[in-house]
């Protein structure tokens, strides 16, 4: 859950072991393809190879922040709206013209 820090006024989301151990275990991966992205391009891989490398490695990010979205919609923006602080879906429609881009 999101939660004001009183001293910076910054916005933080405490997450279970379970949820972090999840959203790093994605990440890992998606660094592990890249690094084989950069490794392919340095062995002078086929263009085509890369192309599709890459088009992997994009859909993962994409998946991953489809998945922290949907979290942070059940989680920080459902209580929010709950306490009153509809300034969040603003938030939420800025955030989602960003990943949308």
């Amino acid at each position: 859950m999101a939660t004001t820090c009183a001293h910076c006024a910054a916005k933080h989301t405490n997450r279970s072991d379970e949820q972090k151990k999840a959203l790093i275990h994605r990440l890992n991966r998606i660094e592990g393809q890249i690094r084989g992205i950069k490794k392919m391009i340095e062995e002078d891989a086929y263009c085509n190879d890369i192309l599709i490398q890459s088009a992997a490695a994009g859909s993962a990010l994409n998946s991953f922040s489809k998945s922290l979205l949907s979290a942070h919609i059940h989680s920080c923006v459902a209580r929010d709206i709950r306490e009153g602080k509809d300034e969040v879906i603003d938030e939420l429609i800025e955030t989602m013209g960003k990943l949308m881009k």
